[in-house]
């Protein structure tokens, strides 16, 4: 078997430097192999880790791989706050859609393609990722309220959940651009939370 000339000498990280580090080669493993290709022992090898230490942490690379995504997500700098809604929204679709280009987003894609058969896998992936976005898109629009651009009535889960619904949702057939994330903000998030909730009973 050929040496692995990406391996790192196995070191004594732990914690937070071991675990970005093993996240860091898995990036640098999609980018080589693709999700097909994409292995623990490889990942360990690359990180210089043992692959005891991975198992420890995560059962499968799909799981890895999951961990992988929303660590990237959640060290993007967090939401955005360019003082204004509109643009904050653009910000944030924008990461979103940047990671989703990359090889990680092909490997997300892999995923949630296997997931389809797995009602369980399915409803886990949806509720991670669900709950990432709703985070962020909740601290925007909770700044768009205190700036007085938007009402806090105008603010449902369901709304939160628009946006990054509709940026997965094209991801899955197609490569997702600016233009997706311009229209998806300007003719869908921001008339949303600029219209008011319909309440059970009430008349348009």
């Amino acid at each position: 078997m050929p040496e692995n000339t990406n391996a790192r000498p196995r070191s004594r990280r732990r914690g937070e430097a071991l675990i970005s580090a093993i996240h860091q080669a898995v990036v640098a493993e999609l980018a080589e192999h693709g999700y097909a290709g994409m292995t623990m022992e490889g990942v360990a090898e690359r990180a210089g880790a043992g692959k005891a230490s991975l198992y420890r942490r995560w059962t499968s690379r799909a799981e890895l791989v999951r961990d992988t995504a929303y660590s990237l997500l959640r060290d993007s700098g967090g939401p955005p706050d360019t003082g204004a809604l509109r643009d904050d929204l653009r910000e944030l679709l924008g990461q979103t859609a940047r990671l989703l280009g990359s090889p990680l987003g092909d490997a997300l894609r892999a995923l949630l393609s296997e997931a389809l058969a797995d009602p369980a896998r399915a409803e886990e992936l949806s509720s991670l990722s669900l709950g990432m976005g709703r985070r962020m898109m909740s601290e925007v629009t909770a700044r768009a309220v205190a700036r007085g651009e938007i009402s806090a009535d105008s603010i449902t889960d369901t709304r939160l959940d628009v946006g990054q619904a509709l940026i997965r949702d094209r991801f899955l057939l197609r490569p997702v651009g600016s233009a997706d994330v311009d229209e998806i903000v300007d003719t869908v998030l921001v008339p949303l939370f600029h219209s008011p909730v319909a309440r059970p009973g009430s008349r348009s």
